[in-house]
């Protein structure tokens, strides 16, 4: 079993930041990989960003350069620092956790982020 404890979501105006947090207790072996997908109304679900225990790091191509991740191993948490935000990026953040991104891996409970004017 594997516990997340997201948070940090809410609403913002265009421009503004946001940084989500997700802790995550339990089997914890296996997620050498952490990370978020979003998912807006109408839309597939997809990779925000993700970190490796290592070096390993992947954004995806429409937050580049305005979100950051970052890991803390020793409590099993990743945080996702959003800058720049757009009304775009408005949608249902995931932390995500996985030995690899091809695995399904396990998923939190999810939390709101509104870009809004």
């Amino acid at each position: 079993q594997v516990h997340f404890v997201e948070s940090g979501g809410g609403s913002v105006q265009p421009g503004g930041s946001l940084r989500l947090s997700c802790e995550v207790s339990g089997n914890t072996f296996s997620l050498y990989v952490m990370g978020w997908y979003r998912q807006a109304p109408g839309k597939q679900r997809e990779l925000v960003a993700a970190a490796s225990s290592g070096t390993y790091i992947k954004y995806g191509d429409s937050v580049k350069g305005r979100f950051s991740i970052s890991r803390d191993n020793a409590r099993n948490a990743a945080y996702l620092q959003m800058n720049s935000l757009e009304p775009e990026d408005t949608a249902v953040y995931y932390c995500w956790g996985g030995p690899n991104l091809a695995h399904p891996g396990y998923w939190g409970q999810g939390t709101q982020v509104t870009v809004s004017s």
